[in-house]
């Protein structure tokens, strides 16, 4: 049994916790917004105009409440920012259109969007990561980072919603990518799994500093490659080779490889730069 100290600690904890709906709402509101825009992920298919706009209102209805729910991790109390948001919703599928096409175009065995928008982790990591966004730009804190972890948990891609992401973006497999918060992604970027852009520093005061590197238009990025740093750029047009560590910047065009040195017996590696 516990002890009456211990239930009124919990009662405490239970009393002054944030207001923030659970996760599971946040997440089934997100999910069925998908569902709006793509046919192929709805739990059920809209017959008429009027069934879509009684959805959109209700999911309308449904943002409001969840915001209302959180408004201790409001940073903008603007009125009408659940109209805003659902307002873009149509550029946002356009800008998922784009994601889907990059998907399909950049991996041989996606035989139809259908099949992208059903199965592909990656489409619903960079969905989820392009709502969330969307929010966090808007003020809104603690839900993106909501839906961003239920993609993580979901796809193995850990996105976080600060992360700025240019269109065309292709995700292949997935398993294991991590994007830091600070990452700027250029338009026509493929990442395949295991990739990290992650921070040379974990320290606390530099939480409000770039940590995270710059990725630029075109450039592909293999299996395990690990770019680091705030200050790191990879030029546009670039490749970067599996399991490549990079700590600082390459210029357009280049092509960096991983290469294990074949001489002597001691185990040492190299990274070499071809341009």
């Amino acid at each position: 049994m516990s002890t009456p100290d211990f239930i009124r600690y919990l009662l405490k904890a239970h009393t002054d916790a944030s207001k923030c709906p659970p996760p599971d709402r946040v997440v089934d509101f997100f999910d069925r917004m998908l569902g709006l825009l793509f046919p192929e992920f709805a739990a059920r298919r809209f017959k008429s105009e009027d069934e879509l706009t009684g959805q959109l209102n209700r999911l309308t209805a449904e943002l409001r409440t969840i915001l209302d729910l959180n408004v201790e991790c409001l940073r903008s109390r603007e009125p009408g920012i659940e109209q805003r948001m659902m307002r873009g919703l149509e550029p946002m599928r356009r800008q998922l259109l784009l994601d889907i096409d990059a998907i399909c175009a950049g991996d041989p065995a996606a035989n139809s969007t259908s099949e992208v928008i059903r199965s592909y982790p990656g489409f619903y990591a960079i969905a989820a990561h392009r709502f969330a966004h969307s929010l966090m730009k808007m003020g809104i804190m603690l839900i993106p980072r909501i839906l961003s972890e239920n993609a993580h948990r979901r796809t193995g891609i850990d996105i976080h919603p600060g992360a700025t992401i240019g269109s065309h973006f292709c995700i292949d497999h997935g398993t294991g990518i991590v994007i830091g918060e600070t990452t700027r992604i250029g338009s026509h970027v493929k990442i395949y799994q295991g990739v990290t852009l992650g921070a040379l520093s974990v320290r606390k005061e530099d939480a409000k500093t770039k940590r995270h590197p710059t990725i630029g238009d075109r450039v592909v990025l293999y299996a395990g490659a690990t770019i680091l740093g705030g200050e790191t750029v990879v030029g546009e047009d670039s490749i970067i080779g599996g399991n490549v560590w990079l700590t600082r910047s390459v210029p357009a065009g280049s092509r960096i490889y991983y290469q294990a040195k074949m001489s002597g017996s001691d185990g040492d590696t190299d990274t070499i730069i071809i341009k």
